[in-house]
């Protein structure tokens, strides 16, 4: 492998961490905004929290877009730890459910093995 093509792994691993920073801190920000704005109960479940079980009560984005943060708060809802999973699978499932059933998708149009048998004959 030629030397210009090997990765730089400490560039890439600074890359890595201050997107990881910038999120933590998009993430702070927006999570304590909505904790102002909204009662410490989950939106589905009905859920209180208070004191130390507070760290269960995650922001769901509603239009799953972590980008959109307006500062009235209407993209987000609190929803504890359990709910908020149960969401992100729900959508999952859907996506799933789509495809299966032929609704819109993304189809890969690569075949590795079409000219195979061809390649075959030609070694015979």
């Amino acid at each position: 492998m030629p030397k210009h093509a090997t990765p730089d792994h400490a560039r890439l691993d600074r890359v890595v961490a201050e997107a990881r920073r910038q999120s933590d801190a998009r993430e702070a920000t927006y999570r304590e905004r909505a904790l102002k704005l909204f009662p410490w109960i989950c939106g589905r479940c009905g859920r209180e929290f208070a004191g130390s079980r507070l760290r269960e009560l995650t922001v769901h984005h509603k239009d799953h877009n972590h980008d959109n943060n307006p500062p009235d708060g209407s993209n987000w809802e609190l929803l504890c730890l359990y709910c908020h999973d149960n969401e992100h699978s729900r959508v999952l499932e859907e996506e799933t459910r789509v495809r299966g059933s032929g609704g819109q998708s993304a189809v890969a149009t690569h075949n590795p093995f079409a000219d195979l048998q061809a390649l075959l004959k030609k070694k015979d």
